[in-house]
């Protein structure tokens, strides 16, 4: 028996009628060329070759000798497909919120825990002949991290599904009496608790000095933070103390749910202009449509909504199937009507709680031992719910918010390629809403998840999303062209004056040399020049004494003819000729 970990049990001890603990997943595809049956019939043939390559798919729980410690995986032998894949099929006219109603019934029940905790089921029956995937796994086993684990599993990346190989032989052990299980559980219980005690004492030395590193002035954290416009010192965190919403209630069994996709280019185009990390858009996105949902029903908050938002601890390469999560609330700025101030003021936030969150997940324990945890946690959740205390006390954060990157090329399944992966995730009491986003082949797609009493209208909040995105876009390319000058000014502006810009006509000698007074020497030769520009656009005449006269230019008067007056810091403006004047030019 492989024991599960503190954080693994955890989502088992929270689990309720009302909260259940398995995330999932919608899956759309496109109809594969080549399937003879119906495409239940199809994905069941195609999956019953791959399920060994998800070891988690064959385990089932058993319970530690008389609940003093955390449960483990066992070896469930024959696994039934018939229960695990099953098959729905939508009623007309089969639309997309038809599919959408379906996926949240299906996410209000609860797994079978004396079974491998996973169910598929097989929709068909959509409008424009896509057919979908709902796929549930306890988050006991899974995180996101090991949930892109079982997509590779099931994955292909060209349409031709590649040869996996036979499942290994399973080997048969012996199974432990009861008496060997009691003296087992027993010796792994004291282990464990000495263990934790040894890892608790460290991680909390740990705690004490990330944190401390990270607020006190000049801080390596402190340094680090090139993005925050507040000065040297203590670095301020934000407010973290939520304001109560219509989802921050206690919740019931049943669940809403809405998919939204939008434009993965959208959103790095606003990430590169205002120079934030494509996360902290993400936020902003749903920052902007939290904030249209909650002003069309009056109930806007006049402080900043907070959310959770999920940090994985899996190392590179790690391909464990389980939980490593830790987590940062960071505030979402719903009170900022501007959008680029409320994307500015989440990627100044965020990035000092990450800074926290950076130093302090390295000590965050991994794993907690409790005796007696399987009887009392359970107890004190159920406890929870009951009380309704949630409805009457903050849970610290409004929402939750996840973003897990996918991959940026088509899959494929069976042969069908896959047009949309949208997550489904849990809401749990005081905290009635998730909003978790997977991107995938240029396209970010939004799963949101709900009670449903509290979420009745989540389609509306969906709806939200795009406008919100789309007023980003629209404020950063408004921003890119104001900061961006006319070409045609820009270039006139920059051009050096030439002599045409000067006037084609010539004072008469007699008015230029009447009262005239002295000028300086770089204003007479300036006039000279302007002069001998105007005599040579002149037509060929035989000059007359009047003409000679006037083409020697009086150093007062024709300075002040032809030379352009200065401007304030001594510029030269630019005065184009005029054509009318030029052909009236004297011949």
């Amino acid at each position: 028996m492989k024991q599960l970990s503190g954080i693994d049990a955890t989502f088992l001890y929270m689990e309720t009628p009302e909260t259940p603990m398995h995330v999932a997943g919608l899956t759309l595809y496109e109809p594969p060329k080549a399937m003879t049956g119906t495409f239940h019939e199809h994905f069941r043939s195609f999956f019953e070759k791959r399920v060994h390559l998800i070891p988690i798919f064959s385990k089932k729980l058993a319970r530690a000798i008389f609940d003093l410690d955390h449960p483990g995986w066992v070896d469930a032998g024959d696994v039934d497909l018939d229960y695990h894949i099953r098959h729905q099929t939508l009623p007309k006219p089969g639309s997309f919120a038809q599919l959408e109603t379906l996926v949240g019934d299906l996410h209000s029940v609860t797994l079978d825990r004396s079974r491998p905790l996973w169910q598929f089921t097989v929709i068909d029956g959509l409008a424009d002949g896509r057919f979908a995937l709902y796929s549930k796994v306890h988050h006991a086993a899974v995180d996101g991290g090991a949930g892109m684990v079982i997509t590779k599993a099931l994955y292909d990346i060209t349409e031709v599904p590649r040869d996996v190989g036979p499942a290994p032989e399973a080997k048969q052990k012996a199974k432990p009496s009861v008496p060997q299980r009691a003296v087992v559980g027993l010796n792994d219980l004291m282990a464990n608790m000495v263990r934790q005690h040894i890892t608790l004492m460290t991680a909390g030395a740990k705690l004490v000095g990330s944190v401390a590193s990270a607020l006190l002035p000049g801080s390596s954290a402190e340094k680090k933070d090139e993005t925050a416009d507040k000065p040297s010192g203590t670095p301020a965190l934000p407010s973290l103390v939520p304001p109560k919403t219509p989802f921050n209630v206690t919740i019931t069994g049943q669940r809403a749910y809405a998919a939204r996709t939008l434009s993965l280019d959208d959103a790095k185009l606003v990430a590169k202009a205002t120079g934030a990390k494509l996360n902290d858009v993400v936020m902003a996105v749903c920052s902007g449509a939290l904030r249209r949902y909650l002003q069309a029903k009056k109930k806007l908050p006049k402080t900043p909504l907070i959310a959770f938002v999920p940090i994985s601890l899996r190392e590179a390469g790690n391909t464990d199937i389980n939980n490593q999560v830790f987590g940062m609330n960071c505030p979402l700025a719903t009170d900022i009507a501007d959008p680029l101030e409320r994307l500015a003021s989440i990627r100044k936030t965020s990035t000092t709680t990450k800074q926290v969150a950076g130093v302090t997940k390295e000590a965050a324990p991994k794993d907690f031992t409790m005796i007696g945890a399987p009887l009392i946690l359970p107890g004190l959740m159920q406890l929870f719910g009951k009380s309704g205390i949630a409805d009457m006390v903050p849970m610290g954060v409004n929402v939750v918010i996840s973003n897990t990157p996918g991959p940026p090329f088509p899959l494929y399944c069976a042969g069908a390629k896959v047009s949309a992966l949208y997550p489904v995730s849990i809401p749990t009491h005081g905290i009635g809403l998730n909003l978790t986003v997977q991107s995938y082949l240029g396209q970010l797609d939004f799963g949101l998840t709900g009670c449903r009493k509290a979420m009745p209208d989540m389609a509306a909040l969906a709806d939200d999303l795009k406008p919100a995105l789309d007023e980003l876009v629209a404020a950063v390319k408004a921003k890119m062209a104001t900061a961006s000058p006319a070409p045609a000014k820009a270039a006139a502006a920059a051009a050096p004056p030439t002599a045409e810009d000067a006037p084609a006509k010539t004072p008469p000698a007699g008015k230029a040399s009447k009262g005239a007074k002295p000028a300086k020497e770089a204003t007479t030769a300036k006039a000279a020049t302007t002069a001998k520009a105007a005599a040579r656009k002149a037509p060929a005449k035989e000059p007359s004494a009047k003409a000679e006269t006037a083409a020697k230019p009086a150093p007062a008067k024709a300075g002040k003819a032809g030379a352009r007056p200065k401007a304030a810091g001594g510029k030269v403006p630019a005065k184009p000729a005029s054509r009318r004047n030029a052909k009236a030019a004297p011949r």
